[in-house]
């Protein structure tokens, strides 16, 4: 199966931006919903954004939604998260997760995302 490598996080100021990469070994992402996830402490974790590869059929969550976007670059087979105007409460751990049915069950190493006010 597809195994994920994340990059991109640390730390950033209130209002600036990061990219976050996910990028798939092991397979492609055909096939495969792709996405972010986040979790900040003591929070559950939360479903950010996701991507059908193949369709481009995208989920934003309401909280990034016209501050994020999700971009696919079929040769390197990585999925990238722009992160714009950032703030506090973006401040997580960022997962790139995957999965061929209906529940997420391949998840990489996740990358800190600090933003400071």
């Amino acid at each position: 199966q597809v195994q994920l490598v994340e990059s991109g996080g640390g730390l950033v100021q209130a209002g600036g931006s990061l990219r976050l990469s996910c990028a798939a070994s092991g397979r492609t992402f055909s096939y495969y919903r792709v996405g972010w996830f986040r979790q900040a402490p003591g929070k559950e974790r939360e479903r950010v954004a996701t991507i059908t590869w193949t369709t481009g059929s995208t989920f934003y969550a309401d909280s990034v939604k016209g501050r994020f976007t999700m971009s696919r670059d079929y040769a390197k087979n990585t999925l990238y998260l722009q992160m714009n105007s950032l703030k506090s409460e973006d401040t997580a751990v960022y997962y790139c997760a995957a999965t061929r049915g209906i529940n997420f069950d391949i998840w990489g190493q996740g990358t800190q995302v600090t933003v400071s006010s």
